[in-house]
């Protein structure tokens, strides 16, 4: 069977390959001392909070289960309108934001809508693979910049400057960034803007972290730059609803009708079920619960970084959100007698029964020497991972 050069592209999913081979080897040493601990995964070991599970129910056992609107529930929009209001001080209205079956849906719609053949996006190395996979299945090309520890592992205006050629479309970006966990500055972020704009280009950016934010002077969003940037949202990490598959995006009020229109044929609707339960994400409770959370993941990241630094797992930039730790695994492989950080996951993960995830995935410079540990897993779990790598490492 002849298979598209679109598809082919498409570079596999190494996490994913490295989780497969975690899963098989957690089956063998599930009964032992040690079973398997997953640092792999970026999910939130919380769910979806009660009131949110009560809408879901409450929405089946009502009978509202048929299609949407292919922008999503006018409720749950003007909702996350209010969010924005409330939480960043932005106003951004209703008839902006497209409810979408998860961010990945909205990226690809974005890039549906404004990508051609040929076109260039820019993006930070390291960068989270799916999101230059989008650009690749757009017909588009992914550049990947390579980026440094004194720039947060983020774009800067100077480099997307230099960067952009005749081919270029614009830049995506993520803020706070999988794997590193960094954000970009704000005034930054508003001069990376203003080059895009001068070349009439397009930013866009994943905040699909930004609840998930820990120092103030991070923690706020594109929007309030400018009506033209497009913002990338999900229910999947701050509101802990990962298989639930529901995101958004904050478009331009233009260009609503052509996402509506590849909506409308490529996906229908997202879940309606989610949809109704989402609406209770944004009650009193389920805000409180919310911020409860992110505080337990805050002191995640305060007590498993320190650690990995000691252990000579050097995490050069202290990540301000989300929940990972991309750190250096140079000293770990020499002194495990391994090369580079894919096969130091192999080595820690049948040394250790600890799964983590190698560089390969996010980006082609240095890959071997980063791996990104996730401390979305419990505290009990970062303790014990801890207490293996010291025994191992030691």
């Amino acid at each position: 069977m002849r298979v598209s050069a679109r598809a082919q592209r498409i570079e596999p999913f190494y996490v994913m390959e490295v989780a497969k081979a975690a899963q098989t080897l957690a089956h063998a040493v599930a009964g032992s001392a040690e079973p398997m601990i997953f640092l792999n995964i970026g999910e939130p070991d919380f769910t979806a909070p009660p009131a949110v599970a009560e809408a879901a129910t409450r929405a089946i056992a009502d009978g509202s289960t048929q299609y949407t609107q292919a922008l999503g529930m006018p409720a749950l929009r003007e909702r996350i309108s209010g969010w924005y209001a409330e939480r960043f001080g932005v106003q951004v209205p209703a008839r902006r934001i497209v409810v979408t079956a998860g961010a990945s849906a909205a990226l690809q719609l974005a890039c549906l809508a404004l990508v051609e053949a040929g076109d260039e996006m820019l993006m930070p190395d390291p960068s989270y693979p799916c999101n230059r996979h989008f650009v690749s299945a757009a017909e588009g090309t992914a550049i990947l910049i390579p980026t440094t520890a004194q720039e947060r592992y983020q774009l800067s205006s100077d480099k997307v400057r230099a960067a952009w050629g005749k081919k270029t479309r614009g830049v995506l970006l993520a803020s706070p960034s999988n794997p590193t966990g960094t954000s970009i500055a704000p005034e930054e972020l508003r001069r990376i803007h203003e080059v895009v704009q001068a070349h009439g280009g397009i930013t866009l950016i994943d905040e699909i972290y930004l609840g998930l934010s820990y120092e103030e002077q991070f923690g706020h969003t594109a929007l309030a730059i400018a009506d033209d940037i497009i913002s990338i949202n999900s229910f999947s990490k701050y509101f802990n609803m990962t298989g639930w598959r529901l995101g958004w995006m904050v478009v331009p009020e233009q260009l609503v009708p052509v996402i509506e229109r590849l909506a409308q044929n490529l996906f229908i609707c997202a879940s309606t079920i989610a949809q109704h339960a989402a609406l209770a994400c944004f009650e009193p409770e389920s805000i409180a619960e919310y911020e409860r959370r992110r505080a337990a993941f805050k002191a995640r990241r305060d007590y498993f970084i320190p650690e990995l630094q000691q252990l000579g797992l050097h995490v050069p930039v202290m990540p301000d959100g989300a929940f990972y730790a991309w750190a250096d695994g140079t000293q770990a492989a020499t002194r495990l007698g391994v090369q580079g950080s894919w096969d130091l996951a192999y080595a820690l993960m049948d040394r250790a029964h600890l799964a983590v995830t190698p560089g390969r995935d996010f980006g082609t410079h240095e890959p071997e020497r980063f791996l990104r540990f996730s401390t979305a897993s419990s505290m009990d779990h970062l303790q014990e991972a801890v207490r293996r790598l010291r025994a191992l490492l030691a």
